[in-house]
């Protein structure tokens, strides 16, 4: 039975909306009509929420915490022994976002009219990425569906994990960032020139120091506003540039060159793909289709065609180790417990502990990198403004030796 989402006005001339299901949009109405309500709109759940509706786009879209929770919820409810569509349906009820609740009604009604699980959250790409659907497709080929999304909870929850961590961490910088800027600004664009004006009105002639600032002072005074527009303009056009695969490709090569930041965006998207193929490995995909998704999560282009191209490699019969090493994108270690996995046999368990090694270096690795922003950052505040001091001293001090 198709879910549709209506929109209607209550007998107090309240408009609301929600979700039914029904046989036909015409049913809804009339359903509506007995409780009293005047439908508005009615639309099928599923037509609104594709992402062939231009118009919709965003409708189809999860947020990657409310994928993590309803990811646990649907586990947990296929582990106690729930069948299927009341799984979906209950994790549909009891959430509290019309975005999440439209989508996952839209997926239980596929389920119903026969679709299969897999097949059903493909209407979705932009809500359940390739490798929900690649993984949950395998869970449902081997019969094991409730531990493969055990897995998958896990793992969405630790990738969710890690992105709010990031997030968090890179907060209080920009903050710290954005005041600087402020503050210096205002020191130049208001302090000085009313401090100095008082030395220029009795004809003193100004430090070199005083002069510089003033300069700079009527710079952003005068073309202050200019400078922000014209920052503004160059960082819109670097984004459109960006959307160049060619330009992407040469940004993210220069990004895995620069100190620290390129150990950081190795490091994560290295933990991205190890912990991808060992979800889709544990989950019954195969080896190929499992490294053609796990390129997609990776963010850096480089890294994510090496991946590519190794799975090219290893369709020739090369080893997936040698594949990635040849790449040079790789680190060592992450390296080396691929090629321990597959002597081994254990290949799941090696990639599940490259991703938890690489996830701690990240860790280790953006902590360190903070630990020597900040205090370079309030280093170079306290020059600038050491700088101001002085320019607005220097003209007092050598009014004073006049006097004497």
């Amino acid at each position: 039975m198709p879910a549709f989402e209506y929109t209607a006005l209550t007998p107090k001339g309240i408009e609301e909306s929600g979700i039914l299901e029904a046989d036909t949009a015409r049913q809804v109405r009339q359903l509506l009509r007995d409780g009293g309500n005047t439908p508005i709109e009615v639309q099928e759940v599923q037509e609104s929420s594709s992402s062939t509706d231009t118009g919709k786009t965003q409708r189809g879209k999860m947020k990657p915490a409310d994928l993590a929770l309803i990811t646990r919820q649907f586990a947990t409810l296929l582990q106690a022994g729930s069948p299927l569509e009341e799984a979906l349906n209950t994790t549909a009820r009891q959430t509290e976002k019309k975005n999440v609740q439209r989508i996952m009604s839209a997926v239980r009604s596929r389920v119903i009219e026969g679709h299969s699980l897999a097949g059903a959250l493909k209407a979705f790409p932009n809500a359940f990425p390739h490798l929900y659907q690649a993984t949950i497709d395998a869970g449902e080929k081997s019969g094991h569906l409730d531990a493969v999304l055990e897995r998958l909870a896990d793992y969405t929850e630790s990738r969710q994990e890690m992105q709010q961590k990031i997030t968090t961490a890179m907060f209080y910088p920009a903050i710290l960032v954005f005041m600087a800027i402020a503050i210096v600004s205002g020191l130049l664009g208001y302090v000085v020139p009313k401090v100095v004006s008082v030395f220029q009105d009795m004809d003193q002639e100004l430090p070199f120091l005083t002069q510089a600032i003033l300069a700079l002072s009527d710079f952003i005074t005068g073309y202050g506003i200019y400078v922000v527009i014209f920052l503004a303009l160059a960082i819109f056009l670097f984004k459109r540039l960006l959307r160049l695969p060619e330009w992407r490709y040469r940004f993210d090569r220069f990004i895995l060159k620069v100190p620290l930041i390129g150990k950081l965006v190795r490091g994560t998207n290295t933990a991205r793909f190890a912990r991808t193929l060992s979800i889709l490995s544990s989950s019954g995909v195969p080896i190929l289709n499992a490294l053609s998704i796990s390129a997609q999560v990776m963010q850096n282009t480089p890294m994510k065609q090496s991946v590519e191209a190794a799975a090219v490699k290893v369709r020739e019969g090369t080893p997936i180790h040698k594949a990635l090493e040849q790449s040079g994108f790789f680190p060592p270690m992450t390296v080396y417990l691929i090629a321990s996995g597959e002597s081994s046999g254990k290949l799941d368990d090696m990639l599940e502990r490259a991703a938890i090694q690489q996830e701690r270096e990240t860790d280790t690795t953006l902590t360190s990198l903070l630990s020597i922003f900040e205090p370079v950052l309030i280093i170079i505040m306290g020059i600038i403004v050491l700088l101001i001091v002085l320019a607005i001293l220097l003209p007092i001090f050598e009014l004073n030796q006049l006097v004497k």
